[in-house]
């Protein structure tokens, strides 16, 4: 077997490559990017579909199917690079991830003495503790499992004041009152450990596993300190809706949902009783020529059940993030699931707003390609939203490769103060 063979001689050819594989429930894609400064050039892309069975709600059910997707859509992007890399950012989903953001205040027993690494250090390790315990006993009361193990998959400060004032560095600064918000993302080991032995499989050095929202959070965010990007972020897939909530720049959370694509092919299925892959290929195709006026109705009324569901989801994903005044009044959806019209109509047309701490009704509109901040597509075929959480991705693997650094910046030192 070919693909058997190079994923055997699978070898970095240069330590400036970083593949992304988003996992997706529908099709893996992969993207290699070649780091250059501060910039990602996509030099490669491969897509795969894969098999219904390999993937349940967004996380691993076949861990052997998804590698064999996996190294067919490398294949075509090692093909396309003219390279191999093996340095790999992979993305996790599933309603057992859990981002919150957390706020910590600490009351400092020498307000006139500088605020130091050391002691932003012992804050930050305060706020992960505490994180991490919420998303036990949260994720612990779902599965009804008190003994689930979870890992924090990412981390990222959203704020710091000090006695009430917003600070972008807090080192130096004299004050009694400390308080920090960090963003953390935690998932069960299991499903960790099923894409640590997928990369182990296809011969790839872990970089990092990241959280999808939060990649998608990342790939319109950018580098700098002070952006006052505002925005919710909802990346429709196969399995999964998730949604990041972005305010001046912090990540407040991340909900996910374990609704996609794929909940309103089977409804088409199961109504009109048609497999699985003839369901799929009316949804696709609905508005074609071709389609009987008597058919598209009943298409139309499976996908109205699906959607009346798929929105209730959204209203309640939103409605938990109370720690928000006003939710943004922007709506940017990315994923294969948000390429179903009805579902962009269903947003922009319904009041289903209504009830939510919104100032007006939310614009809504597709994250493009050449929005994503510091990636740049050199092969002309990342040409839609599908691409989004791929390319968020690959903006964690360059933040990991940059926060690993010896940098002096506060970027820098925080990366290193949450690197995990």
């Amino acid at each position: 077997m070919v693909l058997e063979k190079l994923r055997k001689t699978r070898k970095a050819s240069d330590e400036d490559y970083i593949v992304a594989l988003d996992i997706g429930t529908e099709f893996v894609k992969a993207l290699i990017a070649q780091l250059e400064g501060d910039e990602l050039s996509i030099i490669g892309v491969g897509r795969a579909r894969q098999e219904v069975s390999d993937m349940h709600s967004g996380a691993i059910a076949d861990i052997a199917g998804v590698v064999r997707n996996c190294e067919e859509a490398l294949a075509q992007a090692e093909d396309q690079a003219g390279l191999q890399a093996k340095r790999v950012v992979i993305g996790i989903a599933g309603e057992l991830v859990k981002g919150v953001t957390d706020t910590i205040r600490y009351r400092r027993p020498q307000p006139d003495r500088p605020l130091d690494d050391a002691e932003m250090e012992f804050i930050i390790e305060k706020v992960q503790e505490r994180a991490q315990l919420k998303a036990q006993k949260q994720i612990g009361l779902e599965t009804g499992n008190d003994e689930v193990e979870v890992k924090l998959v990412n981390s990222a400060l959203v704020g710091i004041h000090i006695d009430g004032y917003k600070v972008s560095n807090p080192i130096g600064f004299q004050g009694r009152d400390v308080a920090v918000q960090i963003y953390t993302a935690f998932a069960p080991m299991v499903h960790i450990g099923a894409l640590e032995r997928v990369a182990d499989e296809l011969s790839l050095e872990l970089l990092a596993v990241a959280a999808e929202p939060f990649a998608v959070s990342r790939s319109v965010l950018g580098s700098d300190a002070s952006s006052n990007f505002t925005a919710i972020l909802a990346d429709v897939g196969g399995g999964t809706t998730d949604i990041a909530v972005v305010n001046d720049g912090g990540v407040e959370g991340t909900k996910m949902f374990g609704i996609g694509g794929r909940s309103f092919t089977q409804t088409i299925a199961t109504d009109m009783n048609l497999s699985y892959k003839d369901a799929e290929k009316l949804k696709v195709n609905i508005d074609h020529s071709n389609i009987k006026a008597s058919v598209k109705k009943e298409v139309d009324e499976a996908l109205d059940k699906t959607l009346e569901v798929w929105i209730a989801g959204v209203e309640l994903a939103l409605s938990e993030f109370d720690s928000v005044d006003h939710l943004p009044n922007r709506i940017l959806l990315c994923g294969g699931g948000s390429s179903l019209e009805k579902l962009v109509d269903a947003l922009h047309g319904t009041d289903w707003h209504k009830e939510l701490p919104f100032t007006k009704k939310p614009a809504v509109h597709h994250i493009n390609p050449d929005e994503v901040i510091g990636v740049a597509d050199t092969t002309g075929d990342v040409t839609d939203h599908t691409f989004i959480t791929a390319m968020g991705l690959l903006r964690v693997g360059y933040d990991t490769l940059i926060g690993s650094g010896n940098g002096d910046t506060i970027r820098d030192k925080f990366n290193r103060l949450l690197k995990i």
